[in-house]
């Protein structure tokens, strides 16, 4: 007799079946093998604990995914840290986002290394050089299907994408500010006060004020850790939401990196398994060394954290509610307009010839053509025509 996958799901019980420890473990795998972006991880935590082990129910997951969906955080690391609340509460959301994230930030900070130590030798400039561009293509193409899936035919978060997306470009950076501004306007269009919906203002306190968050001291790490933190409150779904805020202050604000070693942090990520968030190890490397790179990854991952354990206990109650979702359509919609805007600016310092321009089209003709090609590949290819190439034009 055959039994509908869900009635298994349902059959799961409320307790534990696992420890603690092999929760850890499995988390730990994902972070250290776990490539294909964010919707992939979450697939993989889906198949592997819901469907597979029966760890966790499809209702406990389904939550995980809205949680993450509302509160400000990469989509995989939100969702690996709502998992291990969900029977350890606490104690198991600490351990299961720290094991999740521990092996792609380990990567970075060796990557950041080897970038600080032989930056200056010919094959890696010529590595880059093609990755650059290949990141390019990548980033056009994440958010060709943010877009597609976050704003769709409603014609006001198509506004408030153009908007984000064109003042991303004009003024290089990132106004956290206007992301706020657009969850409110979105908000109040769906829901005007005095129409008898659910408008508690609950929905706002969802994300953090930035204005808290300004740099109000003059020693370098805590300058890093008050900006990430900031950064890191403004992570919605895509890990690719902090690039264009990163680039505005790590480039042009605070001036600790150049427009070419910000491609190549970026480039990074890319390469590595986990989260893409992960480039501000790399980046807070770069900046301070390695207490750089753990406070630039603390300060990011910490709003993420924060919300998942402080939401956790409250989304069945609250996590449905249309005021929330539509203050959060606004922010998305702001998010996937500054990362659209970003590519142009990533574009204008990594596509510098022809052949970059090739690259880039390439990898996002192969992304477009073949769904699931991995994205370390097209790097690796990347960068095998960046030690090609680059010899051959820069003599």
């Amino acid at each position: 007799m055959e039994h509908d996958p869900q009635d298994l799901v349902a059959s799961v019980p409320a307790e534990p079946t696992y420890t603690l420890w092999a929760l850890l473990r499995y988390m730990l795998k994902l972070g250290t093998v776990g490539f294909g972006g964010p919707v992939a991880l979450v697939g993989y935590m889906h198949r592997d604990l819901v469907l597979a082990r029966h760890w966790i129910t499809e209702a406990q997951y389904k939550e995980g995914i809205a949680l993450a969906q509302i509160a400000p955080g990469p989509l995989a690391t939100q969702l690996a840290i709502y998992l291990g609340y969900v029977h350890y509460r606490i104690r198991g959301a600490t351990l299961a986002g720290l094991v999740f994230v521990l092996p792609s930030f380990l990567m970075v900070l060796a990557i950041g290394w080897a970038y600080v130590r032989f930056g200056g030798l010919p094959w890696m400039h010529a590595v880059f050089y093609g990755v650059g561009a290949a990141v390019i293509g990548i980033i056009a193409m994440s958010a060709k299907k943010l877009t597609e899936r976050s704003i769709g035919r409603d014609r006001l978060l198509l506004v408030i994408y153009v908007l984000l997306a064109s003042v991303t470009i004009i003024t290089k950076t990132e106004i956290a500010l206007l992301f706020l501004a657009a969850g409110v306007v979105v908000w109040l269009w769906r829901y005007p006060p005095g129409t008898g919906g659910p408008t508690s203002v609950a929905a706002v306190a969802l994300l953090p004020l930035p204005a808290v968050l300004h740099t109000v001291a003059s020693h370098k790490l805590v300058q890093i850790a008050l900006f990430f933190t900031k950064a890191g409150a403004f992570v919605f779904g895509s890990g690719l939401a902090i690039v264009p805020f990163l680039y505005g202050g790590v480039v042009h604000g605070h001036q600790w990196l150049t427009d070419a070693q910000f491609v190549d942090a970026v480039a990074v990520a890319m390469i590595t398994p986990g989260p893409v968030v992960i480039t501000v190890g790399f980046i807070g490397y770069l900046i301070a060394g390695v207490w750089g790179a753990v406070v630039a990854a603390l300060g990011t991952f910490l709003p993420c954290y924060l919300f998942t354990i402080l939401l956790a206990p409250h989304m069945h109650q609250y996590g449905h509610r249309p005021a929330v979702r539509a203050f959060v359509d606004g922010v998305t919609a702001a998010a996937v307009g500054a990362i659209a805007g970003s590519v142009v600016i990533l574009a204008e310092r990594s596509i510098v010839d022809v052949p970059t321009a090739v690259i880039a089209v390439l990898t996002a003709g192969l992304l477009w053509k073949f769904k699931k090609l991995p994205e370390p590949v097209t790097i690796a290819s990347a960068a095998v025509f960046g030690l090609i190439l680059f010899p051959l034009l820069h003599r």
